[in-house]
């Protein structure tokens, strides 16, 4: 069980930092599309934008530390549903918001991104329920190499559906 928290932790660690930096290259662009998914007042938007990539840039350092990886662990789940709250909101009221959780794209948010966050949730629950521990370095480096995998497919998730759906 402490190979899939350093799995999870690595997973999450880094679907998050990179979430975070993409923010951070078009803050702007960013905070422009927050209320495309969350309706706010005038000047709110920004505010959630900074808001929100803090908490995300926040979750990665939480996870390195096993004093802190149960709040990283904690604070990556509140996010996400929150994320997926506003995604199927955003869904239910029929706008075509776009995908900017790893920075510009066209993908526009859909039942997938549902279906992600869901799947990142259950990380970070799992991740956060399981015993710490120092494993052997093999097992380390097994479970990070899984984690730092599952990252990439999911940081990329939109672009590999693109690759096998066909587009009218």
């Amino acid at each position: 069980m402490e190979l899939m928290r350093i799995g999870t932790a690595c997973l999450i660690g880094l679907v998050f930092a990179v979430s975070a930096v993409s923010k951070l290259r078009d803050f702007d662009g960013f905070a422009r599309s927050v209320p495309s998914l969350v309706p706010a007042w005038p000047g709110r938007a920004r505010l959630l934008a900074v808001v929100t990539t803090a908490l995300e840039a926040l979750v990665p350092p939480l996870l390195v530390a096993p004093p802190t990886t149960s709040y990283g662990f904690g604070l990556a789940a509140v996010l996400l549903a929150a994320f997926t709250a506003a995604i199927a909101a955003a869904i239910r009221r029929g706008r075509r918001a776009t995908c900017r959780c790893f920075g510009p794209s066209t993908a526009p948010l859909g039942p997938r991104h549902l279906v992600r966050n869901g799947l990142l949730f259950s990380c970070a629950v799992l991740g956060g329920l399981s015993p710490g521990g120092l494993p052997p370095a093999a097992g380390i480096a097994v479970a990070a190499a899984a984690g730092l995998v599952g990252a990439v497919l999911i940081v990329f998730l939109d672009d590999i559906v693109d690759l096998f759906v066909r587009n009218p």
